[in-house]
Order: C-alpha cells, then structure tokens, then sequence
C-alpha cells in the first residue's frame, strides 16, 4: 500500500539528523526518462518542485520532438515541454550522422547479429539508411539475412538489400502511398485536393512529419 506522510517525515526527519552527524551520506540518483514530450504538465510541475529538494536526482530527458503542444494544455512548447522547467535544464542539440558514421554503426549491428555482409551492399544499406532512416536499415539486416540463407548464400549481397527493400516500405514510402490511395481504405480523414490539384494541407503536413 501507499506509505503515510507522517511515516515518510518521520524517515525524513531521521536521514537529516544522520546527516548533520555524518553518520549518512545522501548521493543523488540519476533519473533518466524517454519521450520526455509524453509527460503532462502535472508531471513537469512536479519535476519542477522536485528539482528545488537538495536531495533531487540527476535528470536526464530525451525528446525528438520540435515545437510541438504541451500535454494536458492547449499551449505549445519547444519539444512540448513548460518554458520554466526548460531554463533549468541544459540542453544538448545533436546532429545527423554522416554517411561515414552511418556505415560504421551498420557494420557494428552486423557483428552483433552474426550476419556476414559485402561490401557493395553494406554500401547499399548505407545509402538506404540515408535517404530513409537508420532505424529502417538496421531493421533491413535481420530480414535481409533470412532472405540470404533461404536462397542458401553465406553473405548478404546487394539483391538481397533490394529484396528487403522491395518488401518492407520505410516511413516516408508508406505515408506517400496512403496519400495516393487513400480512398481505398476505410475511415480516412484526408480531405481531397481543390480544383486546382493542389494537395489538402492536412496530407501536406502528413508527407513531412
């Protein structure tokens, strides 16, 4: 069950004396919370009053969210977060990996799953990742290694990158066909082009999130 306030002062209270004695040490945890953006702002005001105890962990948050609404408001907020709990923080901006990084990390995920690959399609896989999304090419090799053994070869090979490539849509290919064929499924909310065949800007938005 819940502990009781009058339990957790009493607790409180005993720590701050072993303290003052230095008969105990309090060392700050580190707290590290992903899709920081998902948080409402009742959990950023407790985040906020939290970070004032001299007893408040180490935050870390991470977010790939850009000016976007603050849950449980109509406000929005840089990576949908409060202005106020934002000045506390420092922030660290990141960049895009270059294809040479790219390349490195791909072969790295290879060696970790076992999964022997040529040159010329780690080259391909490299430039599929930068066109669509590393995330999509690290999935690719799992599946592109099935696809090798079941035509029986040893390494992964261009045709079997295609292969995959073929198959599995990344995000970008599969948003631009349900913006061409939306009228075949059911439910959809994309209004129609005007007389002008100019995009509604709801799917313009939809093709490049």
């Amino acid at each position: 069950g819940e502990i009781k306030p009058e339990i957790r002062e009493q607790i409180d209270q005993k720590v701050s004396e072993w303290r003052e004695e230095g008969k105990a040490e309090i060392v700050p945890g580190v707290l590290f919370i992903d899709e920081v953006h998902m948080l409402d702002v009742e959990c950023y005001s407790y985040l906020n009053r939290a970070l004032e105890s001299p007893m408040a962990p180490v935050l870390v948050f991470a977010t790939n969210r850009g000016i976007t609404r603050i849950r449980g408001t109509n406000y929005k907020g840089p990576h949908g977060m409060p202005i106020d709990l934002l000045d506390r923080l420092l922030i660290i901006s990141t960049e895009p990996y270059s294809e040479k990084e790219l390349s490195q990390i791909l072969h790295i995920r290879c060696e970790e799953e076992d999964v022997e690959m040529t040159d010329d399609a780690q080259e391909l896989l490299t430039k599929i990742g930068t066109e669509t999304s590393l995330r999509y090419a690290i999935h690719m090799i799992t599946v592109a290694s099935l696809v090798c053994a079941r035509r029986k070869g040893t390494e992964v090979d261009v045709q079997d990158i295609k292969r995959v490539y073929g198959l599995f849509s990344d995000v970008k290919r599969s948003t631009q066909y349900m913006i061409e064929y939306q009228n075949e499924f059911m439910f959809s909310e994309i209004s129609q082009p005007d007389a002008d065949g100019a995009p509604a800007p709801d799917a313009e938005a939809m093709a490049t999130d």
